[in-house]
């Protein structure tokens, strides 16, 4: 694994609830981003986030670690859960929700 790769693992498994974004939580720099953290604050749990446009091996390397080509990307409990598009279609299917539920993720 590059140096790269193993911070991203690091950084996936130790959280259980990890939104790979660009920007901030409180600032998103786009609407995708903005998206998925108002579909996560909707649902209440505890999550966090790492500001891609701050590390651009990072932003190269989240790409090449999930063989997913957009950002924002979700991680829950270790698992690639999708970008915006995907959890936009799971939440309001509300499969979102019941994966957050099965895998015990915390409320906020």
């Amino acid at each position: 694994m590059t140096d790269t790769t193993t911070r991203i693992d690091e950084i996936v498994r130790s959280k259980d609830v990890v939104l790979f974004m660009k920007g901030t939580e409180l600032f998103p720099q786009c609407g995708f981003s903005s998206r998925a953290v108002a579909i996560l604050d909707h649902l209440g749990v505890q999550f966090d986030t790492v500001d891609v446009l701050q590390d651009p091996e990072i932003r190269q390397g989240i790409k090449a670690y999930s063989d997913w080509p957009t950002i924002p990307q979700l991680y829950v409990k270790g698992e690639f859960v999708g970008g915006s598009d995907i959890m936009t279609e799971m939440f309001e299917a509300g499969e979102l929700q019941q994966l957050l539920d099965e895998k015990q993720v915390a409320k906020a």
